[in-house]
Protein backbone atom coordinates (compact mmCIF):
# COMPACT_ATOMS: atom_id res chain seq x y z
CA UNK A 1 0.00 0.00 0.00
CA UNK A 2 2.93 2.51 0.82
CA UNK A 3 4.95 1.64 -2.05
CA UNK A 4 1.98 1.55 -4.08
CA UNK A 5 0.24 4.70 -3.29
CA UNK A 6 2.67 6.57 -0.63
CA UNK A 7 0.07 6.64 1.91
CA UNK A 8 2.11 6.30 5.56
CA UNK A 9 0.94 2.91 6.86
CA UNK A 10 0.09 5.05 10.47
CA UNK A 11 -2.49 6.89 8.65
CA UNK A 12 -4.26 4.12 7.02
CA UNK A 13 -3.75 2.00 10.19
CA UNK A 14 -5.43 4.73 12.03
CA UNK A 15 -8.26 5.20 9.52
CA UNK A 16 -9.09 1.39 9.74
CA UNK A 17 -8.74 1.21 13.06
CA UNK A 18 -11.04 3.73 13.65
CA UNK A 19 -13.75 2.96 11.31
CA UNK A 20 -13.52 -1.10 11.93
CA UNK A 21 -11.70 -0.99 14.98
CA UNK A 22 -9.73 -4.24 12.89
CA UNK A 23 -12.91 -6.34 12.36
CA UNK A 24 -13.46 -7.76 9.13
CA UNK A 25 -16.77 -7.85 8.22
CA UNK A 26 -17.37 -4.36 10.78
CA UNK A 27 -21.17 -3.27 9.74
CA UNK A 28 -22.41 0.32 10.79
CA UNK A 29 -24.65 0.61 13.64
CA UNK A 30 -28.56 -0.30 12.81
CA UNK A 31 -31.06 2.65 12.49
CA UNK A 32 -34.38 2.15 14.22
CA UNK A 33 -37.92 3.31 13.31
CA UNK A 34 -39.72 4.59 15.96
CA UNK A 35 -36.94 4.20 18.29
CA UNK A 36 -37.54 0.54 19.18
CA UNK A 37 -37.67 -1.32 15.65
CA UNK A 38 -34.11 -2.27 13.99
CA UNK A 39 -34.50 -0.56 10.61
CA UNK A 40 -31.89 -1.49 8.61
CA UNK A 41 -28.07 -0.07 8.91
CA UNK A 42 -27.40 3.85 8.54
CA UNK A 43 -25.29 3.28 5.36
CA UNK A 44 -23.98 0.43 2.74
CA UNK A 45 -20.42 0.63 4.17
CA UNK A 46 -18.93 -2.41 5.33
CA UNK A 47 -15.39 -4.51 6.10
CA UNK A 48 -12.18 -3.31 7.46
CA UNK A 49 -12.68 0.20 5.34
CA UNK A 50 -16.16 0.89 5.96
CA UNK A 51 -15.95 1.48 2.08
CA UNK A 52 -19.10 2.77 0.66
CA UNK A 53 -20.08 0.45 -2.24
CA UNK A 54 -19.87 3.59 -5.08
CA UNK A 55 -16.07 4.10 -3.94
CA UNK A 56 -15.36 0.68 -3.42
CA UNK A 57 -16.43 0.36 -7.13
CA UNK A 58 -14.34 3.36 -8.26
CA UNK A 59 -11.66 1.64 -6.55
CA UNK A 60 -12.08 -1.69 -8.34
CA UNK A 61 -12.61 0.13 -11.48
CA UNK A 62 -9.29 2.27 -11.39
CA UNK A 63 -7.08 -0.30 -9.91
CA UNK A 64 -8.56 -2.64 -12.77
CA UNK A 65 -8.66 -5.36 -9.29
CA UNK A 66 -11.43 -7.09 -7.96
CA UNK A 67 -10.95 -7.16 -3.88
CA UNK A 68 -13.30 -7.60 -1.01
CA UNK A 69 -14.35 -5.14 1.88
CA UNK A 70 -13.64 -7.72 4.09
CA UNK A 71 -10.18 -8.80 3.36
CA UNK A 72 -7.50 -6.89 5.28
CA UNK A 73 -4.93 -6.61 2.33
CA UNK A 74 -7.79 -5.24 0.06
CA UNK A 75 -9.14 -3.01 2.34
CA UNK A 76 -6.16 -1.40 3.12
CA UNK A 77 -4.60 -0.65 -0.27
CA UNK A 78 -8.48 1.44 -0.85
CA UNK A 79 -7.54 3.42 2.09
CA UNK A 80 -4.08 3.45 -0.11
CA UNK A 81 -5.67 4.30 -2.96
CA UNK A 82 -8.67 6.88 -1.62
CA UNK A 83 -6.00 9.32 0.87
CA UNK A 84 -3.41 9.34 -2.64
CA UNK A 85 -7.30 10.52 -4.80
CA UNK A 86 -7.46 12.87 -1.80
CA UNK A 87 -4.04 14.54 -1.83
CA UNK A 88 -4.76 14.56 -5.65
CA UNK A 89 -7.94 16.63 -5.74
CA UNK A 90 -7.84 18.05 -2.40
CA UNK A 91 -3.87 18.72 -2.29
CA UNK A 92 -4.29 17.33 1.34
CA UNK A 93 -1.51 15.60 2.25
CA UNK A 94 -1.10 11.92 2.93
CA UNK A 95 0.81 12.54 6.13
CA UNK A 96 -2.44 14.85 7.45
CA UNK A 97 -4.27 12.18 8.80
CA UNK A 98 -6.65 14.50 10.99
CA UNK A 99 -7.96 15.82 6.96
CA UNK A 100 -7.58 13.05 5.76
CA UNK A 101 -9.48 11.52 7.84
CA UNK A 102 -12.45 14.11 7.46
CA UNK A 103 -12.27 13.84 3.98
CA UNK A 104 -12.71 10.08 4.30
CA UNK A 105 -15.97 10.09 6.46
CA UNK A 106 -17.22 13.19 4.33
CA UNK A 107 -16.35 12.03 0.99
CA UNK A 108 -14.19 14.89 -0.85
CA UNK A 109 -17.29 16.68 -1.80
CA UNK A 110 -18.14 16.87 1.55
CA UNK A 111 -14.86 17.69 2.96
CA UNK A 112 -14.79 20.79 -0.32
CA UNK A 113 -18.22 21.97 0.96
CA UNK A 114 -16.85 22.00 4.87
CA UNK A 115 -19.85 19.47 6.11
CA UNK A 116 -17.88 18.76 9.09
CA UNK A 117 -17.67 22.05 10.43
CA UNK A 118 -21.39 21.77 11.55
CA UNK A 119 -20.42 18.01 13.57
CA UNK A 120 -17.91 19.04 16.31
CA UNK A 121 -18.10 15.32 17.50
CA UNK A 122 -16.85 14.43 13.83
CA UNK A 123 -13.35 17.26 14.80
CA UNK A 124 -13.26 15.01 17.74
CA UNK A 125 -13.16 11.53 16.36
CA UNK A 126 -10.45 13.06 13.12
CA UNK A 127 -8.03 14.21 15.89
CA UNK A 128 -8.37 10.67 17.68
CA UNK A 129 -7.57 9.48 14.27
CA UNK A 130 -4.53 11.83 14.15
CA UNK A 131 -3.29 10.13 17.62
CA UNK A 132 -3.39 6.96 16.81
CA UNK A 133 -1.50 7.96 13.57
CA UNK A 134 1.28 9.44 15.93
CA UNK A 135 0.93 6.46 18.02
CA UNK A 136 1.36 3.52 15.31
CA UNK A 137 4.18 5.98 13.60
CA UNK A 138 5.88 6.51 17.15
CA UNK A 139 5.61 2.17 17.30
CA UNK A 140 6.82 2.04 13.84
CA UNK A 141 9.49 3.56 14.45
CA UNK A 142 10.35 2.01 17.23
CA UNK A 143 10.75 -1.23 15.88
CA UNK A 144 11.83 -0.67 11.91
CA UNK A 145 15.43 -1.36 12.21
CA UNK A 146 14.02 -4.69 14.37
CA UNK A 147 12.05 -5.58 11.49
CA UNK A 148 14.66 -4.96 8.88
CA UNK A 149 17.75 -6.81 10.40
CA UNK A 150 15.04 -10.00 10.40
CA UNK A 151 13.96 -9.34 7.28
CA UNK A 152 17.85 -9.70 6.22
CA UNK A 153 18.39 -13.16 8.85
CA UNK A 154 15.59 -14.93 6.91
CA UNK A 155 16.55 -13.50 2.70
CA UNK A 156 18.40 -17.08 2.67
CA UNK A 157 15.45 -19.47 3.50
Amino acid sequence: MQSQWGTPPQVAMAIMKQESSFVADALPPRAYLLWVIPWGRVSPSYGYAQAQPPAWSDFERSTGKSGSRDNFADAIRFIGWYTAGTQQQLGISKWDAYNQYLAYHEGRGGYSRGTYRAKPWLMQVARKVEQQSRTYGAQLNQCRGELESKRRSFWFF
